[in-house]
């Protein structure tokens, strides 16, 4: 978005620099006081940047620039100073020797207390509103969102805003509603239940709200999502309010984003974690049908506006895929097409080619020494193309030829043996690592510091010839990377999910004409896959096995997994908590005039490279001791 179009309040915050580091609980706290006085009292600021309270608010103008400080502090999951890791749960293996230090490679040893100002991850780093791209914080900029939020609230409710129509009012609090609400989403789905801060406190008030139970936050976000969706329009350009800034308003909250999201915080509300606690064993299909139910209904609302053509939504052609995750020689533009709902706003045109070269064998990249590998069993999930998973007797999966007649998803994700790696090799390295030689022996697998750990690699955020030898890629090729927070094709999942809970497969909501069994098959039948086989739609629970199959292949590595497998209560139940190599000999030499998926092998295994050190406790992230010691009521998550 252009933010030249509102600037009279970027000089209240934007222009503006932290002297103060906010933090943890801190920062709620300081969220809460000291606001009835002036939006800039907790900045030291330059002279020529000071506006009054009325002013500040006074018109649209200035007060859409107040709000677009909260678009610049939301994370990108994608984004570090080097390698970024976000992806936690079973899905991804990291090299030995560099790679300890990232978030996946603590959390499998049950480390969890490394988040703690990791700069590998969004969740808590050193960061600031101006800060660099790089440095966007989860749990520091979430607390600040929420503050401007409800600041901004009060100033609406004080009548602070003189000059505007009752649209531009609409969307005001509309954006101020989503963005309090979207925060505690994301907050509420790593350290659980938290006080839910809907005003701002007076600044010698008494702080000491407790935590509600996630359920108690998730009815409070649903509301606040609800009345935004009522105020928010499906888009931006179609409005008089938007017209200012036609063509750059697609990273603004709108109808879509806030309903979906009311789905998935209800849908969230009802999944085992949230509706059973830690403690509770073998539930993982014991799901709150209520507020499935409920999920179903609004999610049905989303779906049924999108296939009516009635929004800018659909899904992507799958000759396109790629453009959801990168994006090249386009002159910059960002990945995610129709089909991207929320995105984190851009902060310049980037490469990202340390995230980049970090799904590559270190002799031919330009990395850091660390690859992110996709775990064998993870990519076990990519089924058949027709639609079956691998372990049922009919899939027709062989042992002899494992990479044949797989979901396409699964040719266009990894790089598996015998698999063109370099396009035009021109050097030694490149040369010798022109094909993948992932067979035992191999040297593509041959050193876990510097090859694949796993028998495979992770090509669906980067395109073939993104090596030194073929450099076809980088800033001179304007290749950009960046992941959605959410996007169509989980919508369709998440009411997949919601409807089956709520009656089964052939359940569809009041609100909707397709039944959860057929959303799931519009993502599948976009990507050449045969629809859900009807064996799989005679239980509830072996419809929702094939549910959270099918988000493993479709969502795979966006940053879901982890969230996934924690709210399913599976984090801590084998297979989920180990990852495996697959090991295998080359049936003969290889032939490059053969499509590699055609190829034999012989003596394919599968080998455990990792166990996961995790218990109940590692369903909640903990906080910090600092945090919980500010006062009783807000107290630590169990066993931490």
């Amino acid at each position: 978005m252009k933010k030249t179009k509102y600037t009279a309040c970027n000089k209240v915050d934007i222009k503006t620099s932290f002297k103060r580091k906010m933090t943890g609980v801190m920062l709620l706290l300081s969220a809460c006081v000291g606001v009835t006085t002036s939006c800039t009292d907790y900045l030291e600021r330059d002279s020529e940047s000071v506006l009054s309270k009325e002013d500040a608010f006074k018109n649209f103008t200035n007060f859409q620039g107040y709000i677009e400080v909260m678009y610049n502090v939301i994370p990108d999951v994608a984004k570090s100073y080097w390698v970024s890791s976000f992806n936690w749960g079973d899905d991804e293996v990291i090299t030995t020797g560099n790679g300890e230090y990232l978030m996946g490679f603590q959390f499998d040893g049950g480390n969890y207390r490394s988040y703690f100002g990791n700069n590998s991850c969004f969740l808590d780093r050193t960061w600031s509103v101006n800060g660099d791209r790089f440095q966007k914080s989860l749990w520091g900029g979430a607390w600040y969102a929420i503050r401007q939020a409800n600041m901004g609230l009060k100033a609406l409710e004080d009548g602070l805003l003189k000059e505007a129509t009752q649209e531009q009012r609409d969307f005001i609090k509309g954006q101020l509603l989503f963005f309090r609400a979207w925060n505690y989403f994301e907050l509420t789905s790593y350290w659980g239940g938290l006080p839910y801060i809907t005003e701002p406190f007076a600044p010698n008030a008494q702080f000491n709200l407790p935590r509600e139970t996630y359920q108690e936050n998730a009815d409070k976000m649903a509301k606040d999502f609800a009345e935004a969706a009522e105020l928010l329009p499906i888009d931006w350009d179609a409005t008089a309010t938007g017209a200012p800034t036609k063509g750059n308003n697609a990273f603004r909250p709108n109808k879509i984003w806030a309903m979906a999201y009311q789905g998935k915080a209800l849908l969230y509300a009802g999944s085992p974690l949230m509706a059973n606690g830690v403690d509770a064993v073998n539930d993982t299909y014991k799901y709150d049908v209520e507020y499935c139910r409920k999920a179903a209904e609004v999610l049905g609302k989303v779906l049924a506006m999108v296939d009516a053509g009635q929004t800018q939504y659909k899904l992507v052609d799958f000759e396109k895929y790629s453009t959801l995750f990168y994006t090249k020689e386009q002159n910059w533009l960002m990945p995610g097409g129709t089909e991207a709902i929320m995105r984190s706003p851009t902060f310049g045109a980037d490469s990202y080619w340390r995230q980049m070269n970090s799904y590559q064998i270190q002799d031919i990249c330009n990395g850091d020494g660390i690859i992110l590998c996709p775990a064998a069993n993870y990519v076990n999930y990519f089924g058949m193309a027709n639609g079956l998973p691998l372990t049922d007797p009919e899939s027709g999966f062989d042992k002899n030829h494992p990479w044949k007649g797989r979901d396409p998803r699964f040719y266009y994700d990894f790089i598996y043996d015998g698999c063109k790696m370099v396009k035009a090799p021109s050097t030694e390295s490149g040369k010798k690592y022109e094909y993948a030689n992932f067979y035992e022996g191999g040297n593509g697998v041959a050193d876990p510091k510097r090859t694949s750990r796993t028998g495979y690699l992770n090509y669906k955020f980067i395109p073939l010839g993104a090596n030194n030898d073929d450099n076809d890629y980088g800033y001179g090729k304007a290749t950009h990377m960046h992941l959605s927070w959410l996007r169509l094709a989980e919508v369709y999942l998440m009411y997949a999910e919601a409807a089956g809970v709520a009656g089964g497969a052939n359940y569809k909501a009041s609100s909707y004409s397709k039944t959860a069994v057929e959303a799931v098959n519009m993502v599948r039948t976009r990507a050449g896959v045969e629809g859900v086989n009807a064996r799989y739609t005679t239980s509830t629970e072996s419809f929702i096995d094939e549910v959270r199959r099918e988000r493993a292949v479709e969502l795979a590595f966006e940053g879901h997994r982890f969230n996934d497998l924690r709210r399913w209560k599976l984090l801590t139940v084998r297979p989920y908590n180990i990852k495996t190599m697959q090991k295998f000999d080359r049936a003969k030499d290889l032939d490059p005039t053969v499509d590699p998926k055609d190829n034999e092998v012989r003596n394919f295994r599968e080998e455990v490279i990792v166990n996961r050190n995790l218990s109940s406790k590692h369903y909640w992230l903990p906080f910090k001791n600092a945090d919980v010691m500010l006062y009783p009521e807000f107290n630590q998550n169990p066993g931490w």
